[in-house]
């Protein structure tokens, strides 16, 4: 099994289901291709028309999007775990981990994923809407569940993880709660690996490099 994934620094959608993978210790190959390349296209265009990291190759199985590969590998390899038990903790996790998939437009615009930088920017009321909203996310789990925001860590976790470091690349001021979460994001193996390894990257990509160095 490989996992096709964009650079460490900037890539937000391939450390979430690396990230899964990581946590659940599965076994895959990672290919990293540097974003906005001519190699880039040209190797994935030989998987998948789409063109997108991340991308899961499975034998015969080709899947391009974070939160469906995630859960491919939650039913192909890991039973279920990597969702809560409980069916309406279940139902919850997965509508916040689509919300996290498909909304928060300005805050990714704005606040793109740059773990080598901090960086000063300018928000929209949009974006700071976006900011809230997630705070709000994180403050209402981590009040009904201890750790992680259904107790266990999930895909939940997954989805959100890249948030936290923007958070911190854009010195974003959180509550107490919301930072005990974002210190224990940043703490686990799995997200420490894929850090040191961004900060050692050199490539620049330039849609990736948002606001004024601090």
């Amino acid at each position: 099994m490989q996992l096709y994934i964009g650079n460490k620094n900037y890539s937000s959608w391939s450390l979430r289901p690396w990230l899964l993978l990581k946590k659940f210790n599965v076994n895959f190959d990672e290919v990293k291709l540097d974003l906005a390349t001519p190699e880039f296209y040209q190797q994935l265009v030989k998987i998948s028309p789409a063109c997108k990291v991340p991308t899961l190759v499975d034998d015969k199985l080709v899947v391009w999007d974070s939160l469906a590969i995630c859960e491919y590998i939650n039913e192909a390899y890991l039973s279920g775990r990597a969702w809560p038990n409980e069916s309406f903790a279940r139902a919850k996790a997965r509508a916040l981990s689509s919300e996290m998939h498909a909304g928060f437009a300005a805050l990714r615009n704005e606040m793109p994923m740059n773990i080598r930088a901090k960086r000063i920017v300018n928000l929209s009321a949009d974006a700071k809407k976006d900011i809230q909203r997630v705070c709000d996310i994180w403050t209402e789990q981590l009040f009904e569940y201890d750790g992680w925001l259904f107790g266990e860590w999930s895909i939940a976790d997954a989805m959100f993880a890249p948030v936290v470091h923007r958070f911190i690349t854009y010195g974003i001021d959180v509550n107490k709660d919301v930072q005990a979460y974002m210190t224990r994001t940043l703490a686990c193996d799995a997200m420490q690996k894929w850090i040191s390894e961004a900060m050692i990257e050199t490539a620049f990509v330039s849609v990736g490099e948002a606001g004024e160095d601090i």
